[in-house]
């Protein structure tokens, strides 16, 4: 098995790094490739080093199996091609192929075999927070069908790369200094404040981070699923929150969601209002599930129902969930 990374110098490329070696993928060989900044630094993986090599139109990838790509859309979609043309299936973090209807969009708790149709030999992993979102409504799924979902995200600053989260913390010892606050990463200082915005607005009123939980969400679940997001940036590190309100067919008591909650693959139930026990992001940064508490009956809606979900957004919200997919590609043994 070679498997390659590309992209590997990026947060979400060393991540892959951690979880194929934490989780003991099966690989004989891996390849690092990244971009000009980044070809000739070298990292050490089981104990060996490996020198990132520059990605180039060129046969590099011929005899990879499996190639991880986290090195934007642009980068994807120009190098798409001659990454697959000899056969590797390649698994993409970004956004470049999510809602092409011949490329899948898998979350392994949710629709694993759906990975197997792939006509372009590409699967898309989802943005991070509808991959931990999607997880634990599958467990609410299971129980009546969601007719909607009202969601507000509160996204750590490494949700926009290494250098926000250094930004982050830049910021606050400059704030706490009193010296000027550098604003580069995002469109006003995070440190000490919420930014009711993460991605571009579209023409209607809503971001495009926020459209792709609506659209990616009814994709991955094959629903009709309504979903109604509110994105927000938060002065956190790592690990993004949600607060859901979901809508069923039927009224699903808080005791049958916990016990859903509780069942559920790829989730921890985390919920004792009584000694304050409930998931937040300081504590749960490289975990691998996500995480759910505060359940309880939606007031205003008789069919409702509300929770609060954490989830590392490198983690399972992009490497993991990565890595997931070709695990479950070799258990079938559906690679190449």
């Amino acid at each position: 098995m070679k498997v390659a990374i590309v992209g590997a110098s990026g947060a979400v490329g060393q991540e892959f790094l951690r979880v194929l070696d934490e989780r003991n993928f099966p690989l004989d060989e891996l390849v690092l490739f990244g971009s000009s900044r980044s070809a000739g630094r070298k990292y050490t993986f089981r104990g060996k080093q490996i020198e990132v090599k520059l990605l180039q139109h060129n046969d590099d990838f011929k005899g990879v199996d499996i190639a991880f790509t986290s090195a934007g859309a642009s980068t994807t979609k120009e190098f798409c091609e001659t990454i697959t043309k000899h056969g590797a299936v390649l698994i993409d973090n970004s956004s470049a192929y999510r809602m092409d209807a011949d490329v899948p969009l898998v979350v392994p708790e949710v629709n694993p075999e759906d990975a197997l149709n792939r006509p372009r030999n590409v699967i898309a992993n989802p943005n991070c927070t509808t991959i931990q979102m999607v997880v634990a409504l599958k467990a609410i799924e299971n129980l009546s069908h969601i007719k909607r979902v009202h969601v507000a995200t509160y996204q750590a600053a490494s949700g926009a790369g290494a250098a926000a989260m250094d930004e982050l913390y830049e910021q606050y010892r400059q704030v706490l200094a009193n010296e000027p606050v550098t604003v580069e990463k995002f469109a006003y200082q995070l440190a000490f404040n919420l930014i009711p915005q993460i991605d571009v607005f579209t023409d209607n009123g809503y971001t495009k981070e926020e459209m792709k939980m609506f659209n990616e969400t009814r994709k991955i679940m094959h629903s009709d699923i309504q979903v109604s997001a509110m994105c927000v940036r938060v002065p956190a590190l790592r690990s993004h929150s949600e607060s859901i309100w979901v809508e069923t067919e039927r009224p699903i008591s808080p005791e049958e969601a916990r016990e859903a909650f509780a069942k559920g693959e790829g989730l921890v139930l985390m919920d004792n209002p009584e000694k304050k026990e409930y998931p937040m992001p300081l504590f749960l940064a490289g975990k691998d599930p996500v995480y759910v508490g505060r359940i309880r009956k939606d007031l205003a809606n008789e069919n409702g129902l509300t929770f609060w979900i954490v989830g590392d957004q490198i983690k399972k919200g992009a490497a993991l969930n990565a890595v997931q997919i070709a695990e479950y590609l070799i258990k079938v043994g559906n690679v190449k």
